[in-house]
């Protein structure tokens, strides 16, 4: 027999088949929510991942404004931009970021931990945070997953 019996299956763009999935970020520590969803948006918990590909989920997140943050990262914790004009660098505190929109906490986590490429920012926009229990992406009947029981 000279052929193979398996073969490596390498997953494209016509390939891939994407869900909607709901993610409850109530009582949840934001590194560890962040790490799941990130890997939930890469597309890492199917079978047919493909490193190259956007293989992921569409992921949508509710109440972001009951998430935690453990020890003093309320207080210590610090946003750093920069206007690009000289001597243009400002900084929030987790909290100050919090009060003007918590969906942004959650946002910049999960953004920190896919790829900086061409690749990121196109898995970026499969991100739809909300900070309360309503969201509007019921048309696409998103499916409700348990962040514990993923591991």
């Amino acid at each position: 027999m000279s052929k193979l019996s398996y073969k490596t299956v390498s997953a494209n763009k016509n390939t891939v088949t994407k869900e909607w999935v709901l993610v409850d970020a109530d009582g949840q520590t934001l590194g560890r929510l962040a790490s799941k969803i990130a890997m939930l948006i890469r597309g890492k918990y199917k079978p047919n991942y493909t490193p190259h590909v956007d293989c992921g989920d569409n992921v949508v997140v509710i109440n972001a404004e009951k998430i935690n943050l453990t020890g003093k990262k309320w207080t210590d914790k610090s946003y750093i931009r920069h206007t690009g004009y000289p001597g243009g660098q400002r900084s929030l505190t987790a909290t100050e970021m919090f009060e003007k929109d918590p969906t942004r906490l959650v946002e910049k986590a999960v953004k920190g931990m896919l790829p900086k490429n061409i690749l990121g920012s196109a898995l970026y926009r499969n991100l739809y945070v909300y900070a309360g229990a309503e969201h509007n992406q019921t048309a696409q009947t998103p499916k409700v997953i348990n962040l514990n029981d993923l591991k």
